[in-house]
């Protein structure tokens, strides 16, 4: 079995990584792999890291993930040091404190399935999609208190959102690396953050990325093709 998770433990400090595709290979219909996450979860005590750099994956094993570290009896600080997008986003809710790099991204966006058969089944998947979508808001909500109706149109929107940007709406709490000196009341700060949050979405970024493909891909691997394709 291939892991997509990682331990690092040691007397004073519990750190689990969580780096690529969630689930990528097993998770759904596999008894072993929950188990064995739950267990290595639980296998210690206090305080717990999760540096998180993912493009998502499989919205139900990230479901699962984000119940199993809301219920971890300890302080869970999620640090995202690379990208949480999609399904990772919805981990990342689970952090007491979400923490995230100058350089970091989130990204939140409605959930996608690939379905076959007559309009029934396509009514069905649809029904399923719009269900699911409110599971996720569910997550979102209960970090940030930003309204439903906002968090809806944001899904929707494919919101690309750089670490200021989290932290202004709610979906981080802090920015590594930023001093946290209060300064005096008549100084000027050390740094000056652009104050007006700023929002990617799909109209003004990701249509650029996007290119024909002569066979269908997953929603994971056009993803993956996306964030490749970015150069600076």
């Amino acid at each position: 079995m291939k892991k997509f998770w990682a331990w690092n433990s040691t007397d004073n400090e519990r750190t689990l990584y969580l780096n690529g595709p969630i689930a990528e290979e097993t998770w759904l219909g596999d008894e072993v792999t929950p188990a064995q996450f739950k267990e290595e979860l639980h296998a210690g005590s206090g305080p717990i890291t999760v540096w998180l750099n993912s493009p998502g994956g499989d919205v139900f094993a990230a479901a699962q993930i984000y119940n199993m570290l809301m219920e971890y009896n300890g302080p869970v600080t999620v640090k995202i040091d690379g990208i949480a997008a999609s399904a990772a986003s919805v981990i990342a809710m689970a952090g007491g404190e979400v923490h995230m790099s100058p350089v970091s991204m989130m990204m939140i966006h409605n959930p996608s399935t690939i379905a076959w058969g007559d309009s029934a089944e396509m009514r069905r998947a649809r029904n399923m999609l719009d269900e699911i979508k409110e599971s996720l808001i569910n997550a979102y909500e209960l970090k940030t208190g930003l309204t439903r109706l906002r968090l809806n149109r944001m899904m929707t929107a494919e919101t690309w959102m750089n670490a200021h940007t989290a932290v202004e709406l709610g979906f981080a709490d802090k920015i590594m690396f930023v001093p946290e000196e209060e300064p005096a009341e008549d100084a000027e700060p050390p740094f000056i953050w652009n104050r007006a949050p700023v929002l990617f979405s799909r109209a003004t970024v990701t249509n650029s990325l996007l290119d024909k493909l002569p066979e269908p891909k997953t929603p994971i691997e056009s993803l993956y093709e996306r964030l490749n394709s970015i150069s600076i």
